[in-house]
């Protein structure tokens, strides 16, 4: 049941992402899970640098998932 949830909210939270920064994303619904679940990693990993706990939740998740779809279209852009 554990696995079922990471990739419901994966989903739910790549989604979020895909739709705060603009612009033109391939990928589908596995993408898009993926997106999540590694957001979920980098933004604990993020709130573990600045001193905070690494579990973050949903809006860190988000966070996390935000920097890497900026960082992936930048080097998609170079």
């Amino acid at each position: 049941m554990g696995l079922l949830w990471t990739i419901l909210i994966g989903f739910l939270v790549g989604t979020i992402a895909k739709v705060l920064v603009p612009g033109k994303d391939s990928g589908g619904f596995i993408i898009t899970t993926l997106l999540g679940i590694c957001g979920s990693w980098v933004g604990g990993w993020l709130a573990g640098l600045v001193g905070m706990s690494p579990r973050v939740g949903f809006i860190g998740s988000v966070v996390g998932a935000v920097v890497i779809l900026v960082v992936f279209r930048w080097f998609k852009n170079k």
